[in-house]
């Protein structure tokens, strides 16, 4: 969430960085401050209610001691009457509070700087890319007829099951899986990360505070009765770990990593781009997170697409690191890196990771803070990235590996699998 006392002092700006993003609703801005204006003079209102009840009770006791008992009674009516107008006056506030706190959660983080101005994915600027696109072999497989082919995933016992984008990992595949879970946990902790195994489920208050609420609730799974919903990710409840918390800056940064199921409804999402696992309904996901001081979190989000980058290489992928447009963001990121992989049996790039800073956005939604060597309490900035999520790593892998005969394994997971092929 952004911060009132910045949007007050900077409107023009604010609504600048937000059509960067293409926000439709930048008149929000102003129904902000003019809902803060209501606040801030209804606040004065009951402040200055209350002053008065205070002033005249004191009256009412020293002309009480003077015996001057009807100047006190008329004081006591005085008291009852503005008592009476104090209740309205609170309502009144309490309701303007919850309006301004509603708008305030609809704004989207503002863009930093660096971010390109855009409208759709054709405009994010490719950084860098890297690997080498392989030459396959005649009769090259997509990822779904080669883990049938293999025995690694059935996709039709989990329509069985659940339904489509519920795959079942079976024999190999599920060996595959835990083998890539357990080298991107020891690769992330080797980096000084923490792992963490968190809930799969959260309360309104954690998805609130990262930002999926409200801005993907048709996209969780929400338990009804016990108003929970499922994880989209782990950075949600990873990141709610110190939520209303003040820290001492000597503890930064925090490095937390967690391996989970993530779950996501994907409404909207058909067609070729969901065959095989391409989209998915619950997969499983490696995720980073840290919490940095604020005048460092440019410096860590370059040090964690670097740590990303070298992860990517290890498992000889042909890849390319994105700055995204504003377009293209999410709601809660100021600034974000997109990590793509070659998939060569279908000709096109996956986006395997995500990697973002998010400012004050969401300690500030969730009072994450710190204090500094002056004794100042401030915010920290919070960082994400995923490290990685499995689905279309393993599409990859299955299609840019294959021989006639074979799934050639990287070096690096080997000894994770326990072999150097499938």
């Amino acid at each position: 969430m952004l911060q009132l006392a910045f949007i007050r002092q900077n409107p023009e700006g604010v609504k600048e960085r937000l059509a960067v993003k293409n926000f439709p609703e930048i008149a929000l801005v102003d129904t902000i401050i003019a809902l803060d204006d209501q606040r801030k003079k209804g606040q004065l209102e009951s402040d200055g209610t209350q002053a008065k009840i205070n002033a005249h009770s004191k009256e009412i006791g020293q002309l009480m001691a003077r015996g001057q008992k009807d100047e006190a009674e008329a004081k006591k009516q005085e008291v009852a009457a503005l008592k009476s107008s104090l209740g309205p006056i609170a309502e009144q506030l309490a309701a303007v509070e919850v309006q301004l706190n509603e708008a305030l959660i609809r704004l989207p983080n503002l863009p930093a700087a660096k971010v390109p101005p855009g409208k759709s994915p054709a405009e994010n600027i490719t950084v860098r890319e890297g690997g080498a696109r392989p030459a396959l072999p005649a009769g090259a497989l997509p990822h779904w007829d080669l883990a049938r082919k293999y025995g690694l995933i059935d996709f039709e016992l989990g329509n069985k099951i659940t339904g489509s984008g519920f795959p079942v990992y079976i024999n190999k595949g599920a060996k595959l899986q835990r083998a890539l879970i357990q080298y991107f946990l020891d690769y992330n902790t080797a980096a000084g990360y923490i792992e963490y195994q968190p809930p799969l489920m959260v309360n309104e208050a954690s998805a609130r505070g990262t930002g999926q609420l409200p801005d993907k609730e048709g996209q969780m799974y929400f338990i009804n009765e016990d108003k929970y919903y499922l994880i989209p990710t782990a950075e949600v409840p990873v990141t709610n770990i110190y939520r209303d918390e003040i820290l001492k800056e000597a503890s930064l940064p925090l490095k937390m990593t967690a391996y989970t199921p993530c779950f996501r409804r994907e409404a909207g999402s058909y067609g070729k781009d969901v065959r095989g696992l391409n989209r998915l309904h619950q997969f499983d996901k490696v995720e980073i997170v840290q919490l940095v001081h604020p005048g460092h979190s440019y410096v860590v989000l370059e040090e964690m697409v670097e740590h990303i980058e070298k992860l990517v290489q290890s498992l000889d992928l042909p890849y390319r690191i994105l700055l995204l447009c504003g377009g293209d963001m999410g709601f809660t990121s100021a600034l974000t890196y997109d990590f793509e992989v070659y998939s060569a049996a279908q000709e096109k790039w996956l986006e395997v990771s995500s990697v973002s800073n998010f400012e004050s956005f969401q300690t500030n939604r969730m009072k994450i803070r710190f204090k500094d060597a002056g004794g100042k309490t401030q915010l920290l900035h919070s960082l994400n990235g995923s490290s990685l999520a499995l689905p279309r790593i393993v599409a990859c892998l299955l299609e840019n590996h294959q021989t006639e005969n074979s799934i050639e394994l990287p070096k690096a997971l080997q000894p994770y699998f326990g072999a150097e092929r499938i």
